[in-house]
């Protein structure tokens, strides 16, 4: 500026430094020597209960644990640093404490051991999680793979009515020996389609077509492709039988439809129509009939001289567990029959950890949720934001009905509890959520850095 003829030069004001986040992979790996710890001794727990000394393989099995997690947390550390550090150490405490109660019920059942498998099985899970954090270097990336996602889906739904039933549900493929479940992994791929095509169309999802009541109605060139194949894969999975996921996916496709559109009254059309689809299955399909039945009346059996089914054991395990539960190893879970390793895992851990072991396992799963809800909340594009929510919410809907069905709240739906139940199809699509997540959470947090999400 000049003044009394003498020019002064100013110099322009600093630009603003962008506020780097902390990458917080310290606090990632402390949490993830805590679970490592927590699964060990529960090990220990186990087998000083059942035999009075320490379990021969609980020095292999903290080892082979904490290299799976070590080395997942290594390729969190080097492709996605900004990564939020909770996702991977719940992941790693849920399979250990999964893992752990599976060996307590393997002592009672020396002819069906099932830890091995689910050992491997987690080692497969843990090696597809380093996978699609060292190769996915952007989730956006998926959006190109929309209709691949879509067909491959419902080519795993319909490959199970080929195969004989197991339990009254064709949900199995069996060969020489070994199963999966495919609709664990159509899941993950219905939750990718149906964001990046809610995704594509959600204004005309939200602004176009005809007004009834309070609703906005889309028109059926925009909603008619998603419904399609949501009938579709409803459709195929109650001729399986398999009604457990038919529900989670019909409360996925609600979910995602609503914070597309942002407009609850498809919330309220949701809980309609499922509340009609369970009379009218409730009442045509025996296999359901039966199961709603046994949910009214539980003690049935009992009063009829037969013996307690698996619900009227699974609800006096709970019972029997109180508040602090009777031990690792010391309960007697193992009279619910075939399915304690699978259904009904929870009532293992209801009993043996009591209600206070119960709320923390809970609360594990609902911080996965939510750290979910948060780095999808916190993207500015709406794919990575449907994707994260869509994928919390499938944790979210899984768990409900399985705790719903153990406790007696609604009706069975043989489901498996994520990373605790015995299932690898179950734990390794479990591990690509987690993978997704952290990589959708990874991307947040760099675009509120101010860095591009590469």
């Amino acid at each position: 500026m000049s003044k009394a003829g003498i020019t002064v030069a100013t110099a322009d004001p600093p630009a603003p430094t962008a506020r780097h986040l902390p990458r917080r992979r310290g606090v990632e790996l402390a949490l993830i020597v805590l679970a490592v710890l927590l699964s060990v001794y529960g090990y220990c727990a186990v087998g000083l209960a059942q035999h009075g000394a320490l379990p021969p393989g609980a020095a292999g099995y903290g080892a082979g644990l904490g290299v799976l997690a070590l080395l997942a947390h290594l390729a969190v550390r080097l492709r996605a640093p900004y990564a939020d550090p909770l996702p991977l150490p719940i992941g790693v405490l849920l399979n250990g404490l999964g893992l752990v109660l599976i060996y307590r019920l393997d002592l009672e059942t020396p002819g069906d051991r099932a830890a091995p498998a689910q050992l491997i099985w987690s080692t497969l899970g843990v090696a597809l999680f380093i996978l699609v954090v060292l190769l996915l270097r952007d989730h956006r990336l998926l959006q190109r793979y929309t209709y691949v996602c879509v067909v491959t889906a419902l080519a795993l739904l319909t490959l199970p009515i080929l195969f004989p039933a197991v339990n009254g549900a064709r949900i199995w493929i069996r060969i020489a020996g070994f199963s999966i479940q495919p609709g664990e992994f159509a899941k993950v791929l219905l939750a990718v389609f149906f964001a990046a095509y809610l995704a594509a169309n959600r204004n005309a999802l939200a602004y176009t077509g005809r007004r009834v009541w309070k609703l906005q109605l889309p028109t059926g060139r925009v909603l008619g492709p998603i419904v399609a194949v949501w009938l579709v894969s409803v459709g195929v999975l109650v001729l399986e039988r398999d009604l457990g996921t038919s529900l989670l996916f019909f409360g996925l496709f609600v979910v995602l439809l609503y914070v597309a559109t942002g407009r609850t009254g498809w919330i309220a059309v949701g809980l309609l129509l499922a509340a009609l689809g369970a009379v009218a299955v409730g009442r045509l399909e025996p296999h359901v009939h039966s199961r709603i039945e046994t949910w009214l009346h539980p003690f049935t059996s009992i009063e009829a001289g037969e013996g307690a089914n698996q619900l009227a054991q699974s609800l006096f395990a709970f019972a029997e567990g109180g508040v602090l539960g009777t031990g690792l190893g010391l309960g007697h879970s193992v009279l619910i029959g075939f399915a304690v390793k699978s259904d009904f895992i929870l009532a293992t851990a209801g009993e043996e950890l009591g209600f206070a072991g119960l709320s923390a396992i809970f609360l594990l799963y609902g911080l996965l949720v939510e750290r979910g809800f948060r780095a999808g909340l916190a993207l500015r594009e709406p794919f990575g934001r449907l994707l994260a929510v869509g994928l919390a919410s499938l944790v979210a809907l899984q768990v409900f009905v399985i705790a719903g069905g153990v406790t007696g709240l609604i009706p069975l739906t043989g489901m498996a509890m994520p990373f605790l139940a015995q299932g690898g199809s179950s734990v390794v699509t479990n591990w690509a959520i987690v993978a997704l997540l952290v990589r959708v959470s990874d991307s947040a947090r760099r675009q509120h850095d101010g860095q591009d999400a590469r």
